[in-house]
């Protein structure tokens, strides 16, 4: 008697139930950051999400032999700093590479393998969700591959996105997330790009922002702290993609949306720390900073002096 056939049972779900590349349902699949929680035992040194864009979390955790299981999100990881060998086995497929500054890893949705790595590893890890990657590339016109599985794979300009939205966490809520956004759609169509079994070629900017569309987003950026300042607001603004908008408004300003708010934010602290008697807890709070020490950071990286020094020096 012959045998009878097994078939999986998330063969008669509809396509869109499933992520790209797996037969699990998505229902069936893990959020990133629980899975990689699970796997490396410990609890990320800082973490920062937002719904619209994914989550930022650095690591550092030791030794792992274990299997990562299919994720609902994409994972792209670099390395901040040593040197480690880096094993990962998918199937009878095995690839190897080494973390250390420049190269980029990528666990694609819905896929799982075995890793092995002997010794600790210092890891920043971005949790993309499919939706993203999907909108970027329906708003920049290009077709969507399949996510390359990468392990130790050099790419320095990933690399920089990533510990650049590692690195920039300024305390105010409104920056952080705007830069948060802006760096997830840049690292989207950076992974098109590079990191796709069919490579894409962006389109060069056509034009900036029309002056009508330019006057409202300056008028929303330059909203108290309160004001929806998010990319999704600004670019419907403008009756933009965010894909557009971005492009547009840089080619507009200068500057990223992102680098124009964190100017204005600075000169208004510029403005009531030379003209007024505010303390400078109460520009920090004026400005949106969740506390005095994000805001003097804040300030020092962009000046060179605390807010207290820099009042001295003009009075």
């Amino acid at each position: 008697m012959s045998k009878p056939i097994l078939r999986d049972p998330s063969e008669n779900l509809p396509a869109a139930s499933k992520v790209r590349g797996s037969n699990l349902p998505i229902a069936e699949l893990r959020p990133a950051d629980e899975e990689m929680a699970r796997v490396l035992g410990t609890t990320p040194l800082r973490m920062a999400s937002d719904p619209s864009s994914g989550a930022i979390a650095h690591w550092k955790h030791g030794a792992l032999h274990d299997i990562v299981e299919p994720m609902v999100d994409h994972v792209v990881m670099t390395y901040p700093a040593g040197s480690q060998r880096l094993e990962r086995r998918t199937g009878k497929s095995v690839a190897t590479g080494t973390a250390r500054s420049g190269v980029v890893t990528i666990i694609p949705a819905g896929s799982s393998s075995r890793w092995d790595i002997p010794g600790p590893v210092n890891v920043v890890q971005l949790y993309l969700p499919r939706k993203t990657l999907e909108r970027v590339a329906g708003e920049a016109d290009t077709s969507l591959g399949d996510l390359l599985e990468r392990t130790g794979h050099p790419d320095p300009i990933t690399s920089r996105l990533l510990m650049s939205a590692a690195d920039v966490l300024e305390g105010s809520a409104a920056l952080d997330a705007l830069f948060r956004q802006q760096l997830t759609d840049l690292l989207a169509t950076r992974l098109l790009a590079a990191h796709t079994g069919s490579p894409t070629t962006m389109q060069p900017v056509m034009g900036g922002l029309s002056p009508t569309a330019l006057r409202r987003a300056i008028e929303r950026l330059r909203s108290d702290s309160d004001a929806d300042v998010s990319l999704a607001a600004l670019a419907s603004d403008a009756g933009l993609s965010r894909f557009h908008f971005c492009r547009a408004f840089k080619e507009s300003t200068g500057l990223s949306p992102h680098a124009w708010l964190r100017q204005y934010r600075l000169e208004q602290a510029m403005n009531m720390l030379r003209d007024t008697d505010a303390s400078v807890v109460s520009v920090a709070a004026a400005l949106g900073y969740s506390s005095q020490t994000a805001f003097a950071a804040a300030f020092r990286k962009l000046t060179g002096e605390t807010p207290s020094d820099w009042r001295k020096r003009v009075r």
